[in-house]
């Protein structure tokens, strides 16, 4: 039981933390409200799509103790379908993705039931496929589940990702020295598929996301975001609006703008701009020494171990300084829990 309390504190004591604005929530300039969830049901948003088919389509679902089930919303925020998931729990789901299969162009929903909050409690985790609906109308729909095992141990995660140019699925860890795993490229159903390490990833890294060209990826955090290349090069960072608690990224359809948000009834959901100098040339033209370095690099983890340590954690000295603070107050939490629980 103590060891439950402690472990507890911890968490909460990091959520705490964590989900105070680290800032005045002012409107900054490349940042404006899309919508606000309008349906009541919509209570805990934590991962977010946009639709591959269907114009001002975004899909969104609860986390924990929820039913296995997603919503299709306008760009006004409101519930245009309900859908249910069937052959599938949703013991903690966290992430979700939506692309089309690079094979067959197949428009694919990925929902991720990979929340695990004392970090290996359970003995594999899941993420569901479903292929889009054709029509936005209440529906039950059928899902292939792929269970996921972590080649080093047991993980918290709360991100996915899928490559759309090579269709490889990525977990991205919630750690204090989060990582990067990749799935197999062919994933099976008859048994565990092992995830494996290929980069790290930044501080508490609560969502990640592919952009649709490839050229990059973002994995959101409590604090911002930060865009990297396929290789795992750290691309810019993004400052973000101040969420009660940042649960959510994408990506646009045209990629410029990035969407992100957050947890609680009639959340909000924010349109963030791409600094231009990160966004992918339209003829790009490489010189011969940047095509050589560049041309392995198709997926997280071929950059060089330097490039990784020089660029993944993407933190300020403030950041830092509020994650010493965040570790400081969960210890004295347990400490004081301990000393009542004698």
């Amino acid at each position: 039981m103590r060891a439950l309390a402690a472990a507890g504190a911890v968490a909460m004591a990091t959520c705490v933390l964590f989900t105070v604005p680290a800032r005045a929530a002012v409107a900054d300039e490349g940042m404006e409200k899309l919508f606000t969830f309008k349906d009541p049901k919509i209570t805990e948003s934590s991962g977010l799509a946009v639709s591959p088919t269907h114009a001002d389509i975004y899909y969104t679902h609860n986390d924990s103790s929820a039913s296995p089930t997603f919503y299709a919303v306008d760009g006004k925020g409101r519930t245009r379908a309900t859908f249910q998931v069937r052959g599938a729990q949703a013991r903690d789901w966290e992430a979700m993705a939506a692309t089309k299969d690079p094979a067959t162009g197949q428009a694919t929903l990925w929902f991720a039931d990979i929340g695990d909050n004392l970090n290996g409690a359970w003995p594999d985790v899941s993420i569901y496929r479903v292929v889009e609906p054709q029509t936005i109308k209440d529906a039950t729909l059928p899902a292939t589940r792929y269970r996921f095992r972590y080649a080093d141990g047991g993980r918290n995660a709360e991100g996915i990702m899928i490559n759309p140019k090579t269709g490889r699925l990525y977990v991205v860890s919630k750690e204090f020295s989060g990582s990067v795993y990749a799935a197999p490229k062919k994933l099976r159903t008859d048994k565990p598929n092992v995830l494996r390490k290929v980069t790290t990833a930044p501080l508490m890294a609560t969502d990640a996301a592919y952009a649709p060209d490839g050229s990059s990826y973002v994995i959101r955090t409590y604090f911002s975001a930060t865009l990297y290349r396929p290789s795992g090069e750290m691309i810019s960072r993004v400052s973000m609006p101040a969420l009660k608690q940042a649960e959510s990224i994408a990506y646009t359809a045209d990629g410029k703008y990035l969407l992100t948000g957050t947890e609680g009834p009639r959340s909000p959901v924010y349109r963030v701009t791409i600094p231009a100098t990160a966004r992918p040339a339209t003829t790009p033209t490489p010189s011969p020494t940047a095509a050589a370095r560049q041309a392995p690099a198709k997926d997280p983890g071929a950059a060089s171990q330097a490039a990784v340590e020089a660029g993944a954690t993407g933190l300020t000295a403030k950041d830092i300084l509020i994650w010493i603070a965040a570790a400081a107050t969960a210890l004295g939490t347990i400490t004081f829990i301990a000393r009542r629980t004698r």
